[in-house]
């Protein structure tokens, strides 16, 4: 009787340790789905293979072979199989997996050799997802049947793996640049940058940090009540190396140790020491980011043969930027009028506010940097004036950028120039900076209508001969002669 109860158990016995072809997962899909269903899991049980091209099961057409479990000689038989597929130009197969005892999942796929293995070993590339790819194994039906049901367990540890990639992608910047922006190849972040005021003659001192930001305060506050309709951004402090040694590098400071990182709080300038023994300075600068109230908006003026002159005049505030600070009333014909800038100089006068040109020909025109001697760099406004002067004798039409201070002159100017649309601030403006300012006993204030000077200039009656701070001698006010400011 126990002879007969051990050999009717043995089958079964025999049935767990088979050893079948089995499905092992190489590479992960794209799409992130190789634990669904349908895709092909490692530990699923191999039933068929079928290789040939235009063939699905259930299909009696084409050309195909066609292997049924048990494969002879396991994964090493299929492999030659494969091989030999791969010689012929065959590389189209589809696979039909068991997984327990009554699912079944196709896969279609083509054979490629395998990356870094052995020679003459495949694997299969899946047709849907070729990032996805399995190969075969031997592998006892019982061990099938633990790794079928450690799915969730394996799916854990899979997720405690992965790691995401990084990698690089090409960008067409020149082509963004020229499109998507309302100024072709250039931005609408303004800024400010000022250097650390030097305390004493030699420049081996400088002001704190504390000073610097008083100063871009002030600049800020002064443009702002002169007229200049900007506004606010944001404000940082800006690291820049340089060399420095003898009596500078003896003034700075070193920090050696975490106690003297409370000395650089404040310190404009502090020094150390490279493995080269070269003494290196920090000067810590401020940069000020500002934005017009309305944007910027592009005027262009376009030029005849006959013209004798623009038609208005530019000037500078002290704060470096550059305005038209008149215009001629009377001419209808003169380039000034036709382009509506004079109109807008006449709104921009009666809401206190200055015209200021931000752009010419799509280049900055406004103050960048305030150096270590407190000086504001800027552009020259006689140079300016001479550069549209030759617009008007190559009769070159002129495009000017100019600062907003109101949205609604956006509609109605519209019509000055369909090239180029408004370029917003560089960040949303807050609501209480989106109404007009009211203007106060520090702000320009209009002119009376019938102020003119006898050429029907209206202008301020007050002339000041300066040097600038690019080196050039330009009136800094309203009362121009036609030699100098205006073109």
């Amino acid at each position: 009787m126990d002879r007969i109860q051990q050999q009717s158990e043995s089958p079964t016995r025999d049935s767990k340790s088979l050893t079948v072809l089995s499905i092992e997962c190489l590479k992960g899909s794209s799409k992130a789905d190789e634990w669904t269903g349908d895709m092909l899991q490692t530990g699923d049980i191999v039933e068929e293979i079928r290789i040939g091209s235009g063939s699905s099961f259930g299909s009696g057409s084409g050309s195909l072979r066609s292997y049924k479990s048990p494969f002879k000689n396991g994964k090493s038989g299929v492999q030659k199989i494969l091989h030999s597929s791969f010689k012929n130009k065959e590389t189209s197969i589809l696979v039909r997996i068991r997984r327990g005892d009554d699912e079944f999942v196709e896969l279609q796929a083509c054979i490629v050799p395998e990356s870094g293995g052995k020679r003459n070993c495949y694997m299969l590339r899946s047709i849907a997802d070729p990032n996805y790819a399995v190969g075969f194994t031997d592998r006892t039906e019982s061990e099938c049947f633990e790794l079928q049901a450690s799915r969730s367990s394996r799916i854990i540890n899979a997720l405690s793996r992965a790691r995401l990639q990084d990698g690089y992608v090409a960008y067409p910047w020149e082509k963004r640049k020229q499109e998507v922006l309302s100024v072709p190849n250039s931005s609408c972040f303004l800024s400010m940058l000022l250097l650390p005021k030097a305390s004493d003659l030699v420049a081996s001192r400088y002001n704190d940090v504390e000073d610097t930001l008083t100063c871009a305060n002030a600049w800020l506050n002064a443009s702002q009540a002169s007229g200049v309709p900007i506004v606010f951004m944001n404000i940082q402090t800006e690291s820049l190396l340089t060399k420095i040694s003898g009596e500078t590098a003896s003034a700075t400071v070193n920090a050696g140790s975490l106690s003297d990182l409370s000395n650089l709080a404040n310190a404009s300038l502090y020094g150390f020491e490279d493995y080269h023994g070269v003494d290196l300075g920090v000067v810590r600068a401020v940069r000020l980011w500002y934005a017009p109230i309305a944007g910027e908006f592009p005027i262009e003026i376009k030029i005849k043969e006959s013209d004798s002159k623009l038609g208005f005049a530019i000037s500078r505030t002290e704060e470096g930027f550059i305005y038209v600070s008149s215009v001629i009333d009377g001419d209808e014909n003169a380039p000034a009028t036709r382009s509506e800038l004079s109109l807008l100089y006449k709104e921009a006068m009666s809401a206190s506010r200055l015209l200021v040109i931000s752009r010419v020909s799509n280049q900055k025109v406004l103050p960048w940097m305030v150096s270590s001697t407190g000086a504001v760099r800027c552009f020259d406004t006689i140079s300016l004036s001479q550069k549209l002067s030759l617009h008007r004798h190559a009769s070159l039409p002129i495009l000017l950028h100019v600062f907003l201070w109101d949205q609604a002159l956006v509609s109605t100017h519209g019509n000055i120039s369909r090239t180029r649309t408004v370029s917003p601030p560089g960040m949303p403006l807050p609501a209480e900076v989106r109404l007009a300012r009211q203007p106060n006993e520090n702000q320009v204030q209009p002119l009376p209508a019938n102020v003119s000077n006898d050429s029907g200039i209206r202008d301020i009656p007050e002339a000041r001969l300066e040097r600038d701070t690019a080196g050039e001698v330009s009136f800094r006010f309203h009362d121009f002669s036609l030699s100098s400011n205006w073109v």
